[in-house]
């Protein structure tokens, strides 16, 4: 099952939702979980290192040419039954994107997760990433109760499958406005947490993922 992530307005919090789901899925699941990363940010978020070597962006340049198993060698292992592939260096991905959401349909039982970053009329076309969005099995809008964001949202170029709503206090909308609006249900709500800022900036998400980020993902996917 591949699993999208992607918003519509920078500042979000899409890569956090998508490390921290890709974490309730490898403790949830024995086959373990690959999160793929093409906005460029995952290793930051899950505290590790950038991983050395090419990435999916130098796989998707040179895939003609590549044995079948090249997309799996660029992995690299996170924490227990979780593995990352990184974007790294490398082109836009743009007529690639669909051959990669194949390649990562077709793998096998693991859970796979991907960061696709903002998509918005224009955002998609430079980083390839709509196809992706669109074509995985669950496509998870991530945004906020806000006015501005949801009128992005009507006009994407991705229909979601399900929202993440990242809750702040004071907004005048909600979750059933957010619903009406997108047509789509809300399979996560997220309070608005200094608690995952700190562990994001302390480089501790992946050891330990504070428990109302795990709680409030466990039904997105």
């Amino acid at each position: 099952m591949v699993v999208s992530c992607w918003s519509v307005k920078g500042g979000s919090g899409t890569t956090v939702v998508a490390a921290a789901l890709a974490l309730v899925l490898a403790r949830r699941h024995d086959a373990g979980t690959l999160v793929v990363d093409l906005a460029g940010d995952l290793s930051a978020a899950l505290g590790v290192p950038d991983p050395p070597g090419p990435g999916v962006a130098r796989w998707a340049e040179a895939r003609g040419d590549l044995p079948a198993d090249a997309l799996g060698r660029l992995e690299s292992p996170v924490a227990d039954g979780l593995s990352l592939l990184h974007r790294g260096e490398g082109g836009a991905l743009v007529t690639e994107a669909g051959e990669l959401l194949s390649a990562l349909l077709a793998m096998d039982d693991r859970r796979v997760v991907v960061d696709c970053g903002t998509l918005g009329p224009d955002d998609g076309h430079v980083s390839g990433s709509i196809p992706v969005a669109a074509g995985a099995e669950v496509s998870l809008l991530v945004t906020r109760p806000c006015y501005l964001a949801l009128r992005r949202a009507v006009a994407a170029p991705v229909t979601p499958t399900g929202i993440v709503l990242v809750d702040e206090p004071g907004r005048a909308l909600d979750r059933t406005d957010v619903e009406s609006v997108l047509g789509a249900p809300v399979v996560a709500e997220l309070r608005l947490d200094p608690g995952v800022a700190r562990a994001v900036d302390a480089g501790l998400l992946a050891s330990r993922l504070p428990r109302q980020l795990s709680r409030a993902l466990q039904g997105a996917a």
